[in-house]
């Protein structure tokens, strides 16, 4: 489980290092058209220069979806080309905000918007922000593969196909007025910043030990070649020498 927040107020340099010492893994914010609370490439070095992952978000307005598939295909559209701007990576998440109490008569209409923010946006998981009737009834629907849920409008219940609970709202942290959240994993968030990993040599010398079986039992020189390479990529991921 990871510590995370969300916020409209964009995060500064000296906001981002605060959150990240008090323990935040994440911040979800506003991939929108510039408005006061849009993300920004200046905010998104701030937030990872400071270590944080990134959660987007669009939110227009609160009943957006309302629109149908009509406004999710526009809004996915949108939020597409905003994704590419901010250099947010392919394979991650773009959550779509269902932020009211949708109605059982409302949940057509709102699974036919995310089904089309899903259709718009090639290359990214989609994911939708709502309630737990929300939640469940998207992913019933199988509309998108990602679900944050809010504990607002949910009675108490909570949803076990959720990545990330927005449990509690309007509190003042650093400053700044901020929702916190738990994440559960798979929640698609980002960073620019490279992930700082190194194997271990241990585990790196038996992936080797396996690649020196496969070296020795083919007679193909350019095979012999790829194991021998691929085996130095090792240990140089491990802090090693090559040989």
């Amino acid at each position: 489980m990871a510590k995370g927040f969300d916020c409209a107020t964009p995060l500064t340099d000296s906001t981002a290092a605060a959150f990240k010492q008090d323990g935040y893994v994440f911040v979800a914010r506003y991939l929108v058209p510039p408005s006061w609370k849009a993300l920004t490439t200046k905010e998104v070095k701030s937030i990872c220069d400071a270590g944080l992952q990134i959660v987007s978000v669009f939110e227009t307005t609160a009943d957006r979806a309302l629109g149908g598939r009509s406004a999710g295909l526009k809004d996915g559209a949108t939020a597409l080309a905003l994704a590419a701007q901010m250099g947010q990576l392919e394979g991650s998440t773009i959550y779509f905000a269902v932020d009211f109490d949708a109605t059982p008569a409302q949940m057509s209409t709102v699974i036919a918007y995310i089904k089309g923010a899903s259709d718009a946006t090639p290359g990214y998981n989609t994911g939708v922000y709502g309630s737990y009737a929300v939640v469940e009834a998207v992913y019933s629907a199988g509309a998108c593969s990602r679900f944050w849920q809010t504990y607002a409008w949910s009675g108490g219940k909570k949803s076990t196909v959720a990545n990330i609970y927005q449990y509690l709202n309007d509190i003042v942290v650093n400053g700044i007025g901020i929702d916190l959240n738990d994440s559960y994993g798979q929640e698609g968030w980002w960073s620019t910043v490279p992930a700082n990993y190194m194997l271990s040599a241990g585990d790196a010398n038996k992936l080797i030990g396996f690649m020196k079986a496969g070296y020795a039992a083919t007679n193909d020189a350019d095979g012999k070649e790829d194991f021998h390479r691929l085996a130095n990529e090792l240990r140089k991921a491990s802090g090693q020498q090559e040989e």
